[in-house]
């Protein structure tokens, strides 16, 4: 019963929707017109330029980390409770209630979460992102990318089950909220860094 208060902890801080109320808060009107539709950094920076992606990629992690830490205080640190807080921040950021669920696309808050569970793979994963974004010039590849090496990193480095298995639950959620991305991808629109947006 912990675990679950933990998830659902988590997933309570994660729906906040950071980018969305940023947005407003400077008179910019609704994110989820603008660009793809999405509430989370990349989208923001279109509108809001490089100030409001670091804002919101700040804000979106911090509410990764949020999750973990509610989910350690409410488990008295147990593994299944911080991995059970991390999977839900993820979850509530993607799917926000408060938006009818349609929320961000969860990369920035899974960070944040798993770089404090698991510092090691999610360096491994920034630099798979960093390096697939500036052979490739895909954000979205970049973020798959990223996820992957994420989960990956982890079984390697030898990080607990649930973090594993919290992990693996996120990188799915990624790829779902990706799925237009990819469909782009295989089509070859997808738009790259400093293109303007195409389909």
């Amino acid at each position: 019963m912990l675990v679950i208060a933990a998830l659902v902890a988590g997933f309570a801080l994660g729906s906040l929707p950071f980018g969305y109320l940023l947005v407003r808060a400077v008179g910019r009107g609704d994110i989820r017109a603008v660009g793809s539709g999405n509430i989370g950094a990349t989208n923001v920076g279109r509108l809001l330029g490089a100030p409001g992606w670091v804002a919101t990629l700040m804000l979106d992690g911090g509410k990764g980390v949020a999750g973990v830490a509610v989910g350690s205080w409410i488990t008295a640190g147990a593994s299944a409770g911080l991995a059970a807080g991390a999977a839900g921040a993820v979850l509530g950021h993607c799917y926000t209630p408060w938006l009818g669920g349609r929320g961000g696309k969860g990369v920035a808050t899974l960070l944040g979460a798993f770089g404090f569970l698991a510092p090691v793979a999610t360096l491994v994963s920034i630099a798979s992102f960093a390096l697939t974004v500036l052979v490739t010039r895909w954000v979205s590849l970049g973020s798959l990318v990223a996820v992957l090496a994420l989960v990956i990193a982890m079984v390697w480095a030898g990080d607990p089950l649930p973090y594993v298995y919290a992990g693996a639950v996120v990188c799915g959620t990624v790829f779902l909220r990706h799925r237009e991305n990819i469909e782009r991808l295989l089509r070859g629109t997808e738009t790259k860094v400093g293109e303007g947006r195409r389909d």
